[in-house]
C-alpha cells in the first residue's frame, strides 16, 4: 500500500483506484476508450470524521464507489480521488 503525505479534512478520505480491467472474462483485450471507470479501490488516509459523526472506514479498507464518485488528484505523479466518506457504496 502506498503512503501518502497528505492528511485529509473532517469526512474525507484518499482513495487508490483499482486498475481498470484489461480483459472480459473470455479473453478479449478491452481497448482504452471502451474501459469503465474503476469503483473500487483502497482506503490509503482518513480524516478524523465530523463532529458528531466518526468515520466508519479506515486506512486499508476496500471500497464500492459511485462512478463518478470524488476529485481525481494527482500526488508525486500518482493519481488517487479524494471524496467525502458519504460517497462510499460498501466496504468490501
Amino acid at each position: 500500500m502506498a503512503n501518502v503525505n497528505i492528511t485529509p479534512l473532517h469526512d474525507r478520505v484518499i482513495v487508490k483506484s483499482a486498475p481498470a480491467q484489461e480483459k472480459t472474462a473470455g479473453g478479449i483485450i478491452i481497448p482504452d476508450t471502451a474501459k469503465e471507470k474503476p469503483v473500487r479501490g483502497t482506503v490509503l488516509a482518513a480524516g478524523p470524521g465530523k463532529k458528531d459523526e466518526p468515520m466508519t472506514v479506515k486506512t486499508g479498507d476496500t471500497v464500492l464507489y459511485g462512478k463518478y464518485a470524488g476529485t481525481e488528484i494527482s500526488l508525486e505523479g500518482e493519481e488517487y480521488l479524494i471524496m467525502r466518506e458519504s460517497d462510499i457504496l460498501a466496504v468490501i
